[in-house]
């Protein structure tokens, strides 16, 4: 039995996604790595590089850098200029791709929700989009931090709720990183693995009460907080250094299954009601485990692996990426997909879909 919302549902009526134009194969920007940083690290982290660098689960990432140099001859100053000129045009990308495909104006945007967890500026980065795009003076901003890889459902969660107010007209929800912004190396295996499999990019869904793409059913979110350790950032010396666990996957699978077991008893529904899957990539070690974790087929994490393969992890956008992936490849009316993503807290969030 599929258990619906009541009163007036909030739909997900267009996506919108965008990537720096700096595309590196995985190949080419492991022999830059290890030109640059050879003489940092120790010679089991350097194998322990070359082997990450030629595993087939990633052929290429896109970098918010106009030359590979960039990222190693930056100050701090330059660094979050960096964040700031990027985020803000990658946003501004997906958010026109996002508005252009649901039909929307800018004067009938509402709401503008952001969230991004690899630079600060202050004023938010929504700011600078209602100057850049001409968003209405009076609409409803709200920069979101710290969630990590997660970000883009509770993102969806706040542009829910805000949807379903009276005349709410189109929120438009935003996930942007620049993971090249937190770029640091040492002889440190987490900083080696995040040098390996992060990306840049951004992505953009209109979310509005027209009952056409995504109805956004149920989301649920689930925290450890006393495994925080295994998936955050850290501050040395004032900049971000990424931390991330050799055990972090034990840890990720087992929150993604409490919050989508949850999802799934709140609704009355079984694994096999749920046609589509939408994983946070992660990396490939995180997709085996929650595949294996939650009980899913090789063919339901194909998308997140084609992304992974594409993009790497982009932290909260990739999920979006994933999703798309999945409408393009076909969804029938009625089929119900499930967003899983996960990160800094340690969180996991889910949200439950169905086609319309």
């Amino acid at each position: 039995m599929i258990v619906v919302n009541s009163g007036q549902s909030a739909y997900i009526t267009s996506l919108g996604l965008a990537t720096p134009p700096f595309r590196v194969e995985q190949r080419i920007s492991g022999k830059i790595l290890a030109d640059r940083t050879a003489h940092m690290l120790s010679e089991r982290s350097i194998s322990v590089m070359r082997k990450l660098f030629a595993h087939p689960s990633i052929s290429s990432r896109c970098f918010a850098v106009d030359d590979s140099e960039t990222i190693f001859n930056e100050d701090p100053d330059s660094r979050i200029a960096r964040f700031t000129r990027w985020s803000i045009d990658l946003a501004s990308e997906a958010m026109i791709k996002a508005l252009d495909g649901a039909c929307v104006d800018i004067d009938a945007v509402t709401g503008l929700i952001v969230n991004t967890c690899t630079g600060y500026i202050c004023p938010g980065i929504s700011t600078y989009l209602i100057e850049k795009l001409g968003l209405p003076r009076n609409v409803r901003v709200y920069d979101l931090l710290g969630s990590g890889c997660g970000g883009a459902i509770p993102n969806i969660q706040l542009a829910e709720a805000f949807v379903r107010q009276a005349d709410a007209g189109a929120v438009v929800s935003v996930s942007v990183e620049i993971c090249s912004a937190t770029f640091q190396m040492a002889d440190d295996l987490s900083l080696i693995v995040s040098n390996t499999i992060f990306g840049d990019g951004a992505a953009a869904a209109v979310i509005q009460r027209k009952k056409i793409g995504l109805e956004i059913v149920d989301t649920a979110s689930y925290f450890v907080p006393e495994d925080r350790e295994h998936i955050r950032y850290i501050h040395k010396s004032g900049q971000l250094h990424n931390q991330l666990s050799v055990g972090l996957h034990k840890h990720v699978r087992k929150a993604a299954a409490q919050v989508v077991n949850s999802l799934l008893s709140r609704r009355s529904l079984k694994m096999a009601d749920i046609s589509h899957w939408a994983l946070h990539t992660g990396g490939e070690k995180i997709i085996n485990s929650i595949r294996d974790e939650i009980g899913l087929s090789e063919d339901q994490v194909a998308a997140a692996r084609s992304i992974l393969s594409d993009y790497g992890n982009m932290s909260s956008p990739t999920v979006y990426f994933v999703l798309n992936k999945l409408v393009e490849t076909g969804m029938n009316k009625g089929d119900l997909c499930m967003m899983v993503a996960f990160g800094a807290g340690l969180s996991a969030h889910a949200c439950l879909l169905k086609k319309v």
